[in-house]
C-alpha cells in the first residue's frame, strides 16, 4: 500500500509515528507526508510533524494550498492507495479526495455526527459534555460528513482542560489507528453512513470568543474557563478598565448576598482566592493575570486592589 499523510498538531504527529510502525509490519509506504508551515505568531505547544517526518525520511510538503492544481498532479504521480488526514487544518477538494485507489480518509476530534467543523475538543468543555471522541471517516467535499469507519470514545471529567483532554484525544487516536488500519488494507473494516438528523456544527473560535459574561451560571464560566486556559488564549474580563485574563477557578457552593449583581466581586477568600457572582451561583477565581503583569493566584490579585464589593466585566 502506498499512504499519502496529511498532518499537523499533537494528533497529526501519533497517527503518523503509528502508521509509519504499521507501515514498516505490513511492507507498505508513506509516499508523502504534507504539513503546513508553522504560523510564528501562533503558541507552537505541539509536537512537529515535519520534524518526525525529517527524521524517518519521509518526502515532506509544506504547500500554501494542496488543492493547487499543480500540487494535485504532483501527489497524482505517487499514485497512492490511501490519504489520511489527521488533524491537517485545510480543506481538501473533489480532485484531491479522488486520488487514492481505497479512500481518502480524516480524523475527527469528535464522535461524529455531533460536534463537526472546527475546535471540536474546546466546544465540548463549553457546552459541559461529560463524553467525547475520536472518529475516523471517509472524506467527501462537505466537512466531517462521510461515512464512519471507527470511533473510540473518551471521558471527561469536570477537572479536564483543552489540555488534558487534547492529550486523552491523543492517546486515543493512536489506539483507533493501530486497530483500524490493518482491517482498512484487509478491505473489512466497516462503513457506516452519518445520521445527519443527528448532527451539529460548530465554527472556529478567536481570542476574543474568551469574554466571560457573569450573568452565565458559574458552571458556564468554570467550563469557558477550562476550554480556553493555557495552553489557549484564555477567558478574560476587565476590572476598572484594564483586561485580566482568569486561567483557573471553580463554581462554589456559597450564600451571596441578596441582589448581589453578577461580576461583583463577593469576599477575598485568604484560603483560596476571589469569590465573584454570577448569574447562578458564585465562582471562586484561582488564578488570573492581568495584562502585563505576572500570572497570580486569587490572594495575589487581591493585593493588587480587587476588593469587595467592585465589579468585574464593566466597560
Amino acid at each position: 500500500m502506498r499512504i499519502i499523510f496529511m498532518g499537523y498538531h499533537n494528533i497529526g504527529h501519533i497517527c503518523l509515528e503509528v502508521l509509519g510502525e504499521l507501515c514498516r509490519q505490513y511492507g507498505d509506504e508513506i509516499v508523502a507526508v504534507v504539513t503546513h508551515a508553522d504560523d510564528p505568531d501562533e503558541n507552537q505547544w505541539f509536537a512537529s510533524v515535519r520534524d518526525l517526518a525529517f527524521s524517518q525520511y519521509y518526502p515532506v510538503y509544506q504547500p500554501a494550498d494542496p488543492n493547487e492544481p499543480g500540487f494535485v498532479e504532483v501527489l497524482r504521480r505517487l499514485q497512492p492507495d490511501f490519504l489520511f488526514s489527521c488533524y491537517y487544518r485545510q480543506m481538501l477538494k473533489k480532485p484531491l479526495l479522488d486520488l487514492p485507489r481505497a479512500g481518502a480518509l480524516n480524523l475527527h476530534g469528535s464522535l461524529l455526527p455531533r460536534y463537526r467543523g472546527r475546535c471540536p475538543v474546546n466546544w465540548v468543555l463549553i457546552h459541559g459534555e461529560t463524553e467525547t471522541g475520536i472518529t475516523l471517516h471517509y472524506m467527501e467535499e462537505k466537512p466531517d460528513c462521510g461515512d464512519i469507519v471507527a470511533q473510540q470514545r473518551v471521558p471527561i471529567t469536570l477537572e479536564d482542560t483543552a489540555l488534558t483532554l487534547f492529550d486523552k484525544m491523543t492517546v486515543a487516536a493512536a489506539a483507533l489507528m493501530r486497530d483500524t488500519y490493518p482491517r482498512l488494507r484487509a478491505g473489512t473494516a466497516p462503513r457506516l453512513p452519518q445520521d445527519h438528523a443527528q448532527a451539529s456544527y460548530f465554527s472556529g473560535r478567536r481570542p476574543e470568543d474568551g469574554r466571560i459574561d457573569w450573568g452565565q451560571s458559574a458552571h458556564q464560566i468554570h467550563n469557558l474557563v477550562r476550554a480556553v486556559t493555557h495552553p489557549y488564549p484564555g477567558a478574560f474580563t476587565t476590572y476598572q478598565g484594564h483586561k485580566l485574563f482568569i486561567w483557573q477557578g471553580k463554581p462554589v457552593e456559597a450564600s451571596l448576598p441578596p441582589a448581589s449583581q453578577p461580576g461583583t466581586v463577593i469576599s477575598n477568600r485568604p484560603d483560596a482566592g476571589l469569590l465573584i457572582a454570577t448569574g447562578q451561583g458564585g465562582f471562586l477565581i484561582q488564578q488570573g493575570q492581568f495584562v502585563g503583569e505576572p500570572e497570580s493566584s486569587g490572594i495575589e490579585l487581591a493585593k493588587l486592589g480587587v476588593r469587595p464589593g467592585q465589579r468585574l466585566g464593566e466597560a
